[in-house]
């Protein structure tokens, strides 16, 4: 059974290339917020803008030592220890990454940042990563209707959350589950 390592280190410059053009694909641009695609100026200044902002990590995840995808914790709250955090996969990532990435990121969020809680949102209409962060353990805390329109459409945004004693009932079994091997083991 091959090992699937998967790891994050932080966004780089030199990484700008490549993450634009995974989120300016469609499939992955269909899910987002903004929607239109991104020029350079815009990647760049938005990269800047993120560097400078203490309450926001972005990773490059690497699986088997191969760019795999984006995640992002923000509004990192280090005195409530609350946080919200979004991935992607590269739109050429083999089935299972974005799996992989959620499980990588529940350790992050609650080892290495310590959190209470961490949050997410999801466009309405992506029910598979509703139900993908259900299996991990994410609550739907509620849903805001017609809450985000995309220049042609209403759509509604589900709100879901996880606490860090949930993660922990559940990690080893999701461990598992994935087959994930961790550095020093």
């Amino acid at each position: 059974m091959k090992q699937r390592v998967i790891k994050f280190r932080l966004l780089e410059e030199s990484d700008l290339e490549e993450v634009l053009t995974w989120r300016n694909s469609p499939d992955v641009r269909k899910n987002m917020y903004t929607s239109h695609e991104i020029t350079m100026d815009e990647h760049k200044s938005w990269f800047s803008s993120m560097c400078k902002d203490s309450s926001k990590e972005y990773f490059l995840a690497e699986l088997n030592g191969e760019p795999a995808g984006v995640v992002g914790f923000t509004d990192i709250n280090r005195i409530s220890r609350i946080a919200s955090w979004a991935f992607y996969a590269s739109p050429n990532a083999v089935r299972g990454t974005g799996s992989l990435m959620e499980y990588r990121a529940l350790e992050h969020a609650f080892t290495e940042l310590d959190l209470h809680k961490l949050r997410c949102e999801v466009l309405g209409f992506n029910q598979p990563v509703v139900k993908l962060h259900s299996k991990f353990g994410f609550k739907v805390e509620g849903t805001h209707r017609d809450a985000f329109f995309n220049g042609t459409d209403y759509h509604d945004v589900v709100h879901l959350g996880i606490f860090s004693h949930e993660w922990k009932g559940i990690r080893n079994l999701m461990k598992d589950k994935l087959r994930v091997y961790e550095e020093n083991e």
